[in-house]
């Protein structure tokens, strides 16, 4: 097996702005990009008027990954990992 089809899993928390609350940017993730995700904690107001945020584990190779956080930049989404944020 070639290191670019292992599986690895990263842990991240992004911030999704009241622009985005109607965009399926999560699903997104892995229609687009191959991801297999697991929402582990989420905050999204129904009001629209409000940022919410996801903590996410992110699983699959190191380019899917990596392919993935940069469409979340592309969107300009707060991406912090597991490293920035701490003690979860």
């Amino acid at each position: 097996m070639s290191d670019e089809n292992i599986l690895i899993s990263q842990r991240i928390r992004v911030r999704i702005t009241k622009d985005y609350h109607q965009e399926p940017v999560i699903s997104r993730l892995v229609s687009d990009y191959g991801l297999t995700i697991n929402i582990k904690a989420a905050f999204l107001g129904q009001d629209a008027i409000s940022d919410g945020w996801f903590d996410l584990d992110l699983q699959g190779t190191e380019t899917q990954i990596s392919n993935g956080l940069s469409y979340l930049q592309e969107l300009k989404l707060e991406v912090w990992d597991e490293d920035r944020i701490g003690n979860w």
